[in-house]
């Protein structure tokens, strides 16, 4: 995929797994929400509790590999971006709030928010932190491409 096709993909597509490195060197892999940010690379985001594995796992070893899938259902149909990346953790919560805020709007429909869900994120912003990964290296892989030729 070139980069506007990861682009594309990468807005229309909802779940990302993160692996990091686990305490015992194992991958430790986990779903997360998203919001892509820029375009040249694009950065994802996203945001999780600050005690997880996960940013124990990030605050040991700043790497992640990302990735996100499409196409469960049949080989040629099958497509995705892999994305080696290197991660800042923010903790300002003014940050993380805003960024929580983005993540649904995103996940809801890309609306206003209502009363509630934004007093919820604000809420919830204290406990988390965000998650900026940065890309290294990518490999994408589009199977509509090769014309049922493998």
């Amino acid at each position: 995929m070139d980069d506007a096709e990861v682009l594309s993909f990468l807005d229309e597509e909802r779940i990302v797994t993160c692996a990091t490195l686990g305490p015992r060197g194992f991958p430790h892999l986990m779903p997360l929400w998203y919001v892509v940010r820029g375009s040249r690379p694009p950065r994802l985001w996203a945001w999780t509790f600050a005690k997880s594995q996960k940013v124990r796992n990030l605050e040991r070893d700043p790497r992640a590999t990302l990735q996100v899938e499409a196409g469960r259902d049949q080989y040629h149909l099958l497509r995705g971006v892999m994305l080696e990346t290197e991660v800042t953790v923010h903790r300002d919560v003014d940050a993380v709030t805003e960024l929580g805020l983005e993540i649904f709007r995103r996940y809801g429909g890309g609306g206003e928010l209502t009363d509630e869900v934004g007093a919820m994120v604000r809420q919830q912003a204290a406990k988390r932190v965000g998650l900026e990964f940065a890309e290294l290296n990518r490999a994408t892989w589009d199977h509509r491409k090769l014309g049922n030729v493998y």
